[in-house]
Formats: structure tokens, C-alpha cells, sequence
């Protein structure tokens, strides 16, 4: 099913609107005397259709259905889309459904430091498709092209780390729906930009012109930044992704995903993978979505005034053996992240002498949340390495915070006594 372009009446539809007034107006119903101001949650499973299947914009809830329009339609103009997004049940299900388009015989180039379900969703596809996996320094910009270039004489191999490449398996015959959409392509790019959880930034024109080149599409997992703060569409991207659970939906009450393109191809590769694979979002989640949408750009302002201040004050910590936040001065990103971007984000990490010492500080907190996740309107601190997939080189002692629109003294009053 290829659903039909959502009518929009919304003034927020056309493009001289900024983004924080996008986020308020668009995706709602058309204007009518009596009409309602919110689109209504429909809970259909199916649809009136007697003919042609294909000429109905909605025949069956897998396939598309009004309840995810608004919202997809939101999204698409936010990232400068020319075509509505596709939601998914979970960000991970939309991430794998970008890396599904990766050929057989290909090559996946990802950050080291990227999302541990992106990685960990890559192995698995890397082996079950037969494409080659590659980890990249992805603010190192000399050795992602080296790695590009080398993906384009490599044959199957195991899946490596720091750019070398080598088989990742061998294919059951079965690949997945969506890898027709990247036919003739030597594979993909995968950026996060800044990553989780180290905040590196990434020269997102510099490696999507430099992978476009080379024939390789480009992805960017723009969860971080939001399209409020960084639209990689306009830089020459192919797909972005998102975990709308965080800073989209931002109240920490729903699980969902998006992908968007202005490649139509992509998209009906994408949308067959949602549709056959059954990554599919609930109804009333996308309304959810929708209504935390609205609030975003206030929401993301808050947060990222509190995180400026917090990160310069533990920048000056005695206790804080490195801060990392793009909106510092010396950070070792500031000069890109300050060039591509609108902001800098909401999401600090910084290193203490230990893993018992990080525990401590995470357990000692009154205000803040000790929990994963990030996004939400709460403030949440996680110690990284907790988690056994992170990567090895996340410092032990590395403590990632989401800042949330609490008060900044009482924030900042809460972790001063926790570092003590």
C-alpha cells in the first residue's frame, strides 16, 4: 500500500513558518466552521475498500492509517522532507530497517560510539544479510574516508572495529525486504551526530559529500540534535532517523520511531519493511507523539539553557575529570557542531575518577532520575558502562546526563552534593 499525500490546511504547512511555529500547527485537521482544533485518535484496524486496493489510501492498519498521518506529516516538514515520514513501533525497529537497506556483499560503516542497539542491531543484520561491518572514529573525517575507500574494494568478511573490515557471516539466502532499495549502491554511512554517549560531532557535509561520492547512501540518527537543531536532509543526507521516545515525544510515556526521506524509492523500501516486518506503532502512541511534538521547541530551549550552565560548571569541578559538551568553548566538537547546527543539545557527559565513584554519584542524587533513556521533560544520570554491550572504550567512570526543564539551582544544588 502507497499511502496518498495527507492534506494539509494547516498555515504551519507552508515554509516561511519558522520550526518552532511548525511544531504547534502543522499535522492538524483541515480548518471548518465546528472542526476539531486536534485530530481525533482513530482506532481502525481496517478500512472501506471494494476495488482496486491500490488506489485506497488506507485498506489495512499494518500497511497505513490516518492515526499516524498528522504525525508523519509534522515530522516530514520539521526535517525539510519532501515527503511525509514513516513511524515506526520502536526507534530500534526504525533504525533496523535503515540498516536492512544495506546490500548483500556491502559495507556498513558506523560510529564506535553509536546507540549500543544500533550496533548490536547491526551485527545481526551484517549476518544475516552478509554485508560487511566497519567502526569508525566518526569525528575522525580523514579515517571515515579511508574507510569508505576501502569499502569499495572489499569483499565479505567478519565485522570489525577502528575501519578494518572482515566477513560478518555468511547469508542464509534470506535478505531483507528493504535491501532492493539500495540496489547498486557499495553500501551505507551511518552517522550520529553528536554520539551517544561521547558527543563527538561529526562533519556531517564533508562525509555525506564524500560518501555520496563514492556512491554510498547516508544516514543520520538525528535523536540528539531533533530537527530543531540540525536538518541533515539539507546537507545532502538520504535518511534520517529518530528515536521519537525522546526529545520528539519528550515525556518519557511512549515507545516509537521514525525515518524520513525526500527519496521516494527509499521510502517505499522503508514502508515495505514496516508493513512486512511488522514495525508497526499503536494508535494512541502516535497521538501521544503528536501532542509531545507540540511542545518541543519550548521543551528543548529550557533544556539546553540548563545544560550550557551545568556543563560549564562541571567543567570547573574538582571532582570532574573531563566534561563533554558541545556548547563549550574548548570542546573538541564546538567549532562543528556550532557550524552545522542551531544549538548544542541537552545531553552532557563527563568522566569521574572511577566506576564505584560514578555508581555513587548516580545513587546519591535526589532530583535527578537514575535511569536509561533521555529526552524527556525529567532530568535523567546514567552511568554508561553499567550496560555490558557499551563499547569498551566509554570511560568506567563516564556519567551521561539528559537535562531536563527543571529549575537549573536545584539541579545543579542536587549534583554539587552528590560529587562531594
Amino acid at each position: 500500500m502507497t499511502q496518498t499525500e495527507p492534506a494539509s490546511s494547516s498555515p504551519a504547512a507552508r515554509s516561511e513558518f519558522a520550526a518552532d511555529t511548525i511544531v504547534v500547527e502543522t499535522g492538524r485537521p483541515q480548518r471548518a466552521d465546528g472542526a476539531a482544533v486536534n485530530p481525533p485518535i482513530d482506532l481502525s484496524s481496517t478500512f472501506v475498500s471494494a476495488g482496486d486496493i491500490s488506489a485506497s489510501p488506507y485498506a489495512y492498519g499494518r500497511f497505513d492509517t490516518p492515526a499516524w498521518t498528522p504525525f508523519e506529516e509534522a515530522l516530514g516538514q520539521l526535517e525539510h522532507a519532501s515527503l511525509p515520514g514513516l513511524v515506526f513501533g520502536s526507534g530500534l525497529a526504525a533504525i533496523s530497517a535503515v540498516i536492512s537497506l544495506v546490500p548483500a556483499d556491502g559495507t556498513l560503516i558506523i560510529p564506535t560510539h553509536s546507540y549500543q542497539g544500533a550496533l548490536a542491531s547491526a551485527e545481526q543484520i551484517a549476518g544475516r544479510q552478509n554485508f560487511d561491518l566497519v567502526t569508525v572514529d566518526i569525528s575522525d573525517t580523514e579515517a571515515v574516508i579511508a574507510a569508505l575507500d576501502r569499502a569499495g574494494h572489499a569483499t565479505t568478511g567478519q565485522a570489525a572495529t577502528d575501519g578494518t573490515a572482515a566477513s560478518a557471516g555468511d547469508t542464509d539466502g534470506t535478505a531483507a525486504s528493504a535491501s532492493a532499495g539500495a540496489a547498486g549502491s557499495p553500501g551505507m554511512l551511518w552517522i550520529e551526530s553528536p554520539t551517544n554517549p561521547m558527543l563527538e560531532v561529526a562533519d556531517v557535509p564533508a562525509l555525506t559529500a564524500a560518501a555520496k561520492d563514492r556512491g554510498f547512501l547516508v544516514s543520520v540518527d538525528n535523536t540528539f540534535a531533533t530537527p530543531l537543531l540540525q536538518t541533515p536532509l539539507d546537507l545532502g543526507v538520504d535518511i534520517v532517523v529518530h528515536s521519537v521516545t525522546k526529545y520528539l515525544a519528550g515525556h518519557s510515556d511512549v515507545v516509537l520511531g521514525a525515518v524520513v526521506t525526500s527519496n521516494g524509492e527509499l521510502r517505499e523500501a522503508l514502508h515495505t519493511e514496516r508493513s512486512m516486518r511488522g514495525g508497526i506503532a499503536g494508535p494512541f502512541e502516535v497521538w501521544l507523539a503528536l501532542r509531545g511534538l507540540r511542545t518541543l521547541a519550548v521543551r528543548l530551549d529550557r533544556a539546553q539553557a540548563n545544560a550550557q550552565a551545568i556543563a560549564e560548571r562541571l567543567a570547573a569541578h574538582p571532582a570532574v575529570v573531563e566534561t563533554r559538551y558541545p556548547g563549550l568553548p574548548d570542546d573538541p566538537g564546538h567549532a562543528r557542531a556550532a557550524a552545522q547546527m542551531n544549538g548544542f543539545g541537552a545531553i552532557i557527559s563527563f568522566t569521574v575518577e572511577s566506576a564505584d565513584k560514578a555508581t555513587a554519584i548516580a545513587e546519591a542524587v535526589r532530583l535527578w532520575t537514575p535511569a536509561t533513556s533521555l529526552g524527556g521533560v525529567e532530568s535523567l544520570i546514567e552511568r554508561r558502562r553499567r550496560h555490558p554491550s557499551e563499547p569498551t572504550t566509554v570511560p568506567e567512570g563516564l556519567i551521561r546526563l539528559s537535562v531536563g526543564i527543571e529549575n537549573l539551582d536545584d539541579l545543579w544544588a542536587d549534583l554539587v552534593a552528590a560529587l562531594a
